[in-house]
């Protein structure tokens, strides 16, 4: 007998939660079975109105502004959350969903290793997700791969660790607005440090949980919280995307470093400076992951994976592995290896 198409559901379509349907509409077993957005130019319209795809032989999904009337008791198989950054703000949806019987992957970078700074309702959302029989995952291109699974993975070639660095640079150009407001995108340097001595910039989300991540996967113990820092890029040129512009002399971006030190010495550094369209000023993308160890290992990715596609495909490709799990929160450590689906979705799930 054959199995029933993979039942998902999207909340949030903007940048991430659209691309997500694109790229699922593409994919085999598997079928979009609803839709929320609050945005008024979206709510109440036709998903693929909105995609400016035709709708060929899929099922035809009206895009809900009220949660409770996209998901019901098990109506989906998965929930990919693509709405907030910060685990507080996630953990309402991810419990309303979850008591509604259904997985959840979530975009929110704190998600990709929420104990490091929410413990708390870590253990909350494990309970839950126990209770009713499903699991939770935050994952993405980063945190959730390039400058923490990758460095885990890379240091299973060693017996001996002394020191890792992480360094991604990249472009924020295919995010949406959420991502533009956190990192100071188009304000002014003035506006810039106003902002970031207030703490309203949020700048990169996810040291925290990335340092963590690794710390914990291979056995050492932060002395003291992760130290992170946080500097602006000012443009001399116009640099304009679909979500954001930014005038000569405003700001692009900024770079972010975090620090973790284990033993009174620094064991993990990160660097991730990352702005809009950086090529216009000549910078040259790409994923570093350093460990000074026994033996030594560099690894050079030139140029970046790109964040929005990466992060697209990190949460369509850990479905099965999320559909898979015993019931609970998860991490990209406690699960299968991501890897691409070029087959029938289905045939990923286990009976």
């Amino acid at each position: 007998m054959k199995k029933e198409n993979v039942k998902i559901a999207i909340w949030g379509f903007g940048a991430m939660g659209s691309g997500m349907a694109e790229v699922l509409l593409r994919k085999k077993g598997v079928d979009i079975v609803g839709v929320c957005d609050i945005h008024p130019d979206r709510a109440g319209k036709s998903m693929f109105e909105v995609l400016g795809t035709p709708k060929g032989k899929h099922k035809d999904v009206i895009i809900q502004s009220d949660i409770k009337k996209t998901i019901s008791k098990k109506s989906a198989d998965l929930v990919l959350l693509c709405t907030d950054s910060f685990t507080s703000k996630s953990f309402d949806k991810i419990k309303l969903i979850v008591e509604l019987g259904i997985n959840v992957i979530t975009t929110a970078e704190e998600m990709a290793y929420p104990k490091a700074k929410e413990p708390k309702l870590s253990a909350e959302m494990d309970k839950l997700a126990k209770a009713n029989g499903v699991s939770i995952l935050g994952t993405g291109i980063n945190p959730g791969l390039i400058m923490d699974l990758l460095v885990v993975l890379m240091s299973g070639a060693c017996t001996d660790v002394e020191f890792v660095k992480a360094e991604r640079v990249n472009s924020l150009s295919p995010f949406g607005p959420a991502v533009m407001e956190e990192q100071g995108v188009g304000i002014t340097l003035a506006e810039f440090e106003k902002q970031s001595k207030a703490g309203h910039l949020a700048g990169h989300v996810g040291f925290n949980e990335s340092i963590s991540m690794i710390c914990d996967a291979i056995g050492w113990k932060l002395d003291k919280p992760v130290e992170q820092t946080m500097a602006p890029i000012v443009s001399k040129v116009l640099r304009k995307t679909k979500y954001a512009e930014v005038k000569p002399g405003n700001v692009a971006g900024c770079t972010m470093k975090g620090f973790g030190y284990v033993n009174g010495k620094l064991a993990v550094e990160m660097n991730h400076p990352q702005q809009i369209e950086p090529e216009l000023e000549g910078t040259d993308t790409g994923d570093y992951v350093i460990i000074k160890g026994t033996p030594n290992v560099n690894l050079s990715n030139k140029p970046e994976i790109p964040g929005g596609i990466g992060t697209i495909a990190m949460c369509i490709n850990m479905i099965p592995q999320v559909i898979n799990a015993r019931p609970g929160l998860h991490t990209m450590l406690d699960l299968p290896v991501p890897r691409a689906i070029m087959g029938d979705m289905r045939e990923q799930i286990h009976d």
